[in-house]
């Protein structure tokens, strides 16, 4: 399956393929998005994101067309829930039928609902943990209708949290292997932070031993940036997003325009991490990795670390793995931070 991101401004594609526990990048590319097409992780504009995924596979040259996609953490319920150990899967989903409204505050014809059996229960041998999760049929069917535009069929509907931390599971090694002498029971222990920093939206996704990760989006991301850059130099959006990227500013740019921006970004990693510590037993993370297309910016992951005393590193989940020969290594190598949940999503495949 392809792993599909769509985000607010743009569709990411990624294709890996595994040969024993090696990966390989098959084909990947980034597709940008008309403007408003995609708002607050909701299409408003399938037509419009249909035909960039077209564009997209077009591009990619791939062959695939099996999909996985992925709504955000803010769309859909999860709930832990007990249930008799004994019953089958289709018991359990009758079960679920007549009690979700307890669950959920939606009718249950507009819903889209779906449970895992999470392990046996720690207080009652008789029953097992069910993990459910619940969103409006309408944003799975909305993901749906783009892609099938696109020339692709939905396989899979993940949720974005859940994508991270199967992406995570690829980025561990690169700082705990650091430290050689903790046993991988301590090093499974560990709570890490991911902050995925977007164009408008950035999320906390908090990844605890055992559990669904926890989860928070604020309204903040790297189109602010872009704004301030076309504002002060008086460029448009294109020009604005170019020069970020490329360079080419004038001077006082770094001072004036970034360093601001740079606090603000870590103002809004402080803020997510305390709504964490208000509503969880934890009142610290071991470690902090930074997504999104944000997160490249130079320096910024230093910056975090010393504001806030906890060690910082930019995500890659392609370091260990080998690339097609269509694939631009460099190109890769830019986008990684960005590629969390498209990489989480393609990790679907070798279930």
């Amino acid at each position: 399956m392809l792993g599909l991101d769509i985000s607010s401004t743009s569709v990411k594609l990624l294709e890996l393929s595994k040969s024993g526990s090696d990966y390989r990048v098959e084909s990947y590319g980034v597709e940008p998005l008309p403007e408003n097409a995609v708002v607050e992780k909701n299409i408003s504009d399938v037509d419009g994101v249909g035909e960039a995924i077209q564009r997209l596979i077009e591009r990619c040259k791939t062959k695939v067309k099996f999909a996985a996609v992925a709504v955000a953490g803010s769309a859909v319920i999860t709930k832990t829930i007990e249930m008799n150990a004994a019953f089958s899967e289709d018991e359990m989903e009758n079960q679920l039928q007549v009690e979700a409204d307890q669950y959920i505050p939606y009718p249950l014809e507009e819903v889209a609902l779906d449970f895992e059996v999470q392990g046996p229960s720690p207080r009652n041998e008789e029953q097992v943990e069910v993990l459910i999760a619940a969103c409006r049929r309408e944003n799975v069917e909305m993901r749906e209708a783009a892609l099938e535009l696109g020339g692709l069929k939905a396989k899979v509907v993940d949720i974005e949290a859940h994508c991270m931390q199967r992406s995570f599971e690829l980025v561990r090694g690169q700082f705990t292997s650091d430290n050689d002498d903790s046993d991988d029971d301590e090093e499974n222990d560990q709570v890490i932070a991911i902050v995925d920093i977007g164009a408008t939206m950035t999320t906390l996704s908090v990844l605890m031993a055992g559990g669904a990760p926890y989860t928070r989006e604020q309204l903040f991301g790297g189109k602010q940036l872009t704004e301030e850059i076309q504002r002060r130099y008086s460029l448009s959006v294109e020009e604005a997003g170019l020069a970020k990227k490329q360079g080419g500013l004038p001077e006082d740019y770094e001072t004036e325009v970034l360093q601001p921006f740079k606090e603000a970004v870590v103002q809004q990693v402080t803020r997510s991490l305390q709504f964490f510590y208000s509503s969880s037993a934890y009142d610290d993370v071991d470690h902090i990795i930074l997504a999104g297309g944000t997160s490249s910016i130079d320096g910024l992951a230093d910056m975090v670390a010393a504001k806030l005393g906890t060690p910082c590193s930019i995500a890659n989940p392609f370091l260990n793995m080998s690339l097609s020969s269509k694939v631009n290594e460099g190109n890769l190598s830019a986008d990684a931070p960005a590629m969390m949940i498209a990489c989480g999503l393609a990790l679907r495949s070798f279930d």
